[in-house]
């Protein structure tokens, strides 16, 4: 101990002074620890995230694809027009609408095999293998011939082949109801396969009247598909003038 340091105990001895914080590095001075700061959590800092979201995954946000449908608003109610147009139809003349399915059908077939028969030519001459493309268009030509020249049967063959799937599926269900717990509900399982086991009995009995069953079924779907879209689009084309204001109205602003 040397001669100018005060004893231990002596009361005229002074504390040293106490550290100031350095405030190079305090939390509130140094850009280091902002980072690892909470922020505070703001509505207004996380109001665009679902659109970010949405962006940063490639579709467009819920407020652009408002806008975008607005602006297009007509196109959907032509839609709803033909929808209902043609549920009209199919309840009014079902047999007319019938046979325009099937020609379309047939049709489709048609230049659907045609193409399959290029792609397969074309597969052949890169030495690629082509058998299949060949068979499956040559199957379309025959199954669009044969819509074409015989729609009746083309009608038949389809109500034939809905009934036949809904006789299996019924049928499936049945068997599933039994394995099912009573408390699951085996009784209404039950019921959904027996209903339609019936209704694939009633169409083999009645085909044709079958076929008119499903058309009006069809145009009821149309009418309520179309009227739906309507109603949306009316309502589009009302918020597309509420946010585009008339030139008349810039007018007097300006």
């Amino acid at each position: 101990m040397s001669s100018n340091e005060p004893p231990n105990g002596d009361p005229s001895r002074t504390p040293p002074p106490a550290r100031e914080p350095d405030r190079a590095h305090s939390p509130n001075s140094d850009p280091a620890y902002h980072g690892a700061r909470p922020g505070a959590f703001t509505t207004g800092s996380y109001a665009g995230a679902s659109d970010e979201w949405a962006f940063a995954a490639g579709a467009p946000s819920s407020d652009a694809l408002s806008a975008l449908l607005a602006r297009n608003w007509w196109a959907i109610a032509l839609r709803g027009v033909f929808a209902i147009l043609f549920g009209i139809v199919a309840l009014a003349i079902p047999g007319v609408t019938i046979a325009a399915l099937v020609l379309v059908f047939g049709v489709y077939m048609l230049v659907d095999g045609v193409f399959d028969i290029i792609a397969g030519v074309r597969a052949a001459a890169r030495q690629e293998r082509w058998g299949l493309l060949v068979v499956e268009g040559i199957v379309d030509l025959i199954a669009g011939v044969i819509a074409l020249v015989w729609p009746l049967l083309t009608v038949l063959a389809f109500v034939i082949l809905m009934a036949v799937w809904a006789v299996v599926s019924g049928g499936v269900l049945l068997g599933a109801a039994f394995r099912l717990h009573v408390a699951h509900g085996r009784w209404f399982m039950g019921l959904a396969g027996a209903v339609s086991i019936a209704w694939g009995v009633l169409i083999v009995l009645w085909p044709l009247a079958g076929a008119v069953v499903l058309t009006w079924w069809m145009g009821a779907y149309a009418l309520l598909f179309g009227g739906s879209l309507l109603a949306l689009a009316f309502r589009l084309r009302r918020r597309h003038h509420e946010k585009t204001p008339s030139a008349g109205g810039q007018a007097l602003r300006a």
